[in-house]
């Protein structure tokens, strides 16, 4: 049994009240197990560790299958694991298979928030969040932030690209010119280069057909940099650094030097302390002189 006041073993006898009663309150994520399944034990600890961060936002309830057949009959699992999310008394979610963690918090965003860490922690904790890329998350703690803040320039930023990594490019425009002050420049230049990748990666064509464009002629320089680009608009950084850097050796005059400003602009974005940023500097330099 765990420690933790949110996640506990659950029975026949007490289902009822501990998961369908309760999940009119909190949501409950139903983990059905068994001893001999190697998988379930590999999936506990991750399930564990996700409601933790939820802290008593989403319980974890653990069927043991081979003791607890009628709550198996009664839901019908027919393979294990198998992890169910019950809300106001209802199946609403589930998955069976061991799963990566992004597809279980990906399941979870639409039905239950993470609490709300505090100020101070707010920002840091929606630059973790976009990282990992757990945009609506990021979106939501930045959105909170914002409601006590509505010039913090680190957070519009922030938000801006949230909004252009789901699309709202328009959007992402419109929060980017409400930035003021000079402070943010890097910061500003690196998001408002991401909404030019997205923008251009719409118009271009699908990174298959550059590839395949590139299979029979390794030296287009037309096709090298725009499956670079859309490498950018997928966050596929290093590729697109690579291949956006054998451009520029190769014939740094196409296209008005091109590739040369498409490095600096995704410097910006990635910002100096990125290990590629340091790391491709270095080569440029290298290739500058």
């Amino acid at each position: 049994m765990s420690q933790s006041p949110f996640i506990f073993d659950v029975t026949s006898a007490n289902f009822e009240q501990l998961v369908l009663e309760d999940s009119f309150h909190k949501p409950v994520l139903v983990d059905f197990w068994a001893e001999w399944c190697a998988p379930c034990k590999a999936l506990m600890p991750l399930l564990a560790k996700i409601t933790e961060e939820y802290a008593g936002e989403l319980l974890l309830a653990k069927v043991n299958c081979d003791i607890e057949q009628d709550v198996v009959m009664r839901f019908g699992i027919r393979s294990l694991p198998t992890v169910v999310l019950f809300k106001d008394g209802q199946p609403v979610d589930g998955f069976a298979g061991a799963q990566p963690e992004s597809a279980i918090r990906a399941m979870l965003e639409p039905h239950v928030q993470l609490p709300p860490a505090p100020e101070a922690d707010l920002l840091q904790s929606a630059r973790e969040l976009f990282a990992e890329g757990r945009i609506g998350d990021a979106e939501n703690t930045l959105k909170q932030l914002l409601g006590e803040d509505n010039e913090n320039a680190e957070a519009l930023i922030l938000y801006a690209r949230c909004l252009a990594e789901r699309g709202e490019l328009g959007e992402a425009e419109t929060v980017l010119a409400a930035v003021k002050g000079d402070e943010h420049k890097q910061a500003l230049a690196g998001a408002r280069a991401q909404l030019t990748f997205l923008r251009q990666a719409n118009d271009l064509p699908e990174p298959a057909a550059l590839k395949s464009r590139l299979a029979q002629d390794p030296g287009d320089d037309e096709a090298t940099y725009q499956l670079a680009v859309q490498q950018l608009a997928r966050q596929q950084y290093e590729a697109a650094l690579d291949g956006l850097l054998r451009l520029f050796v190769r014939n740094r005059s196409f296209n008005e030097g091109v590739a040369h400003k498409t490095l600096l602009q995704v410097f910006d974005l990635l910002g100096n302390d990125h290990p590629l940023v340091g790391q491709y500097r270095r080569k440029l330099y290298q290739a500058l002189y």
